[in-house]
């Protein structure tokens, strides 16, 4: 069973539902077997990123499907401490996941970390505060995205976490539009009007966490799951990631159960195919009516433009 696929502005395509390799455990043969099966049930589509530590055991699953890399859309991204030396860490990248090109390199947050710093991912300032790299620009993160594209190493190139004020930092001197930003979108993190922002200027926008984070009470919530029973559907999950896919949102579920894989494909297509105007419509009033929560929110000290974030401790 493969998943429908989603236009890029570039003329790519991008299959709608990928397997996310966040918080696999790293360098274990788990998350290698993870991704194999996940190709072998059907998903062409693998979402991984140098700050997981995994990305080797990820190109060892990949070889190990015997899924010919080409029907593979592959997707990494650069971290903070790596922003100066993008094309580094991309080769690095492709290194460990034994491939020549990637299908789609984003930036993982629209901020750069000291490359200088007490610790190689995440520098920290004596005061307890991450440390910033305040002297470096954005958008010349940007810049050096783009010329990984004019390289050939990548075919496109898109964006994590960041807000529209983020994007507007770097449209005005872009060359490449990002093609998608990945976000913490779900049920109870919606965030419609960036939606229609992002679908204004053709960024496909991308769910990790679709199902919440660990623990996260999205798989009990009375609505979806009462319209999970409605429309004849095995789990709530099922409509959690069926919701998402009818916005044309492409959704990144993560499992290392093969069950678990197989389930979240099936399911999540089976309720894109069934959910009704209606249902959306009672989905999208679930945060707004009073259960609007993220997950996800390091505290990076700064202003992410985002609504519902903490705002920065001084």
């Amino acid at each position: 069973m493969l998943s429908h696929l989603i236009a890029l502005h570039n003329g790519q395509t991008i299959p709608a539902i990928g397997l996310g390799t966040w918080q696999s455990k790293p360098n274990a043969s788990e998350i290698a077997r993870a991704v194999e099966h996940g190709l072998k049930a059907g998903y062409r589509h693998i979402d991984c990123a140098r700050f997981y530590g995994n990305e080797k055991e990820v190109g060892d699953g990949l070889r190990a499907s015997g899924v010919p890399r080409e029907e593979v859309f592959v997707t990494s991204k650069v971290w903070g401490t790596y922003h100066r030396r993008v094309e580094e860490s991309l080769d690095q990248t492709l290194a460990n996941l034994g491939t020549t090109y990637l299908d789609l390199y984003l930036v993982h947050w629209p901020i750069a970390v000291s490359p200088n710093g007490n610790h190689p991912v995440m520098p920290m300032r004596p005061n307890g505060k991450r440390d910033i790299d305040e002297s470096w620009d954005i958008r010349d993160t940007w810049k050096a995205m783009e010329a990984m594209v004019k390289k050939g190493k990548v075919k496109a190139i898109g964006v994590s976490n960041f807000s529209r004020m983020m994007l507007e930092r770097i449209l005005p001197t872009a060359e490449i539009i990002p093609a998608v930003n990945q976000l913490e979108l779900h049920l109870y993190n919606p965030q419609l009007k960036l939606l229609d922002y992002l679908k204004s200027m053709k960024i496909v926008p991308q769910a990790y966490s679709p199902l919440g984070s660990t623990g996260a009470p999205l798989l009990t919530d009375e609505f979806a799951t009462e319209i999970a029973k409605k429309r004849g559907l095995k789990s709530t999950s099922d409509i959690l990631l069926g919701y998402l896919l009818t916005k044309d949102i492409v959704v990144l579920p993560k499992s290392m159960s093969p069950s678990r894989i197989e389930s979240n494909l099936a399911g999540a297509l089976e309720a894109y195919s069934v959910l009704t105007p209606e249902d959306i419509k009672i989905l999208d009033g679930v945060a707004a009516g009073g259960k609007q929560k993220r997950f996800i929110m390091p505290l990076w000290g700064i202003d992410l433009g985002f609504d519902d974030w903490p705002a920065p401790t001084k």
